[in-house]
């Protein structure tokens, strides 16, 4: 971490440095941007009121990520994993347009509110995504439908310098490099470890299901898919002191 910034500046800073103008996605593909789309001056607002709320330190975090930003969802307000009634409580900025799970945000915030609250937590994680860029697919009736990086093998070849950069770029905010964990103990899981056996960046990765795949699926499961969250993230939570 720089000394002189604090981790929100340099979130900030890396957000507005996120672009693959220069890449091509094969025919019926697009990313999308929230830092430099047709929203961006209330992505702007919102991130920075909402980093310079929780992340306005200089304190190192361990970091949390998911595969890709949902295209109505983080794609949208730039904030990873957050509810937009949330971010307009925290914010005080309207975010219209906004859609997502329902369900998997309120899981999130169970588990958010046990672990102490947002202060506490944010204070602990940083959260965001292998490939920090939302990507969307486009179905022959024009209709756009989320896309994960590793669903295509032709975009995860594109991105993987991309994902590969974006890593490194934010353990240098000040990562506990430790321990790292990964929403999405599948396809997600096997990608990062993949990366993480060549690039070292980890030394170690918890996987996590998804909440979708919990409350969509297993909702009966939930408090077992709560205590492994807990358990996972409430390891070693002294590591700083």
């Amino acid at each position: 971490m720089k000394k002189s910034q604090t981790f929100a500046k340099q979130i900030l800073q890396f957000n507005k440095t996120l672009s693959l103008d220069t890449l091509a996605l094969p025919t019926g593909f697009k990313l999308i941007n929230p830092y430099n789309g047709n929203q961006k001056d209330q992505v702007n607002k919102i991130t920075t009121a909402f980093y310079q709320k929780y992340y306005n330190d200089t304190k190192p975090r361990r970091l949390i990520l998911g595969s890709s930003p949902a295209r109505q969802g983080s794609a949208v307000t730039g904030v990873p994993f957050e509810d937009a009634k949330h971010l307009q409580n925290e914010t005080g900025i309207f975010i219209d347009k906004f859609h997502i799970n329902k369900s998997s945000s309120g899981f999130l915030y169970d588990v958010i509110n046990e672990y102490g609250g947002c202060q506490q937590f944010y204070s602990d994680f940083y959260m965001n995504f292998v490939c920090p860029l939302g990507i969307a697919k486009i179905k022959p009736n024009g209709k756009e439908v989320n896309c994960n990086y590793y669903e295509n093998k032709k975009i995860q070849a594109i991105l993987l310098p991309f994902i590969i950069e974006s890593i490194r770029s934010q353990i240098n905010f000040g990562i506990d490099t430790s321990v790292c964990y990964c929403i999405g103990s599948g396809e997600n899981y096997a990608f990062l470890s993949k990366l993480n056996e060549q690039y070292q960046f980890f030394h170690t990765i918890i996987p996590l299901e998804h909440p979708r795949f919990i409350t969509q699926y297993n909702s009966q499961h939930k408090d077992k898919y709560m205590e492994k969250y807990l358990n996972a993230l409430l390891k070693n939570k002294d590591y700083m002191k």
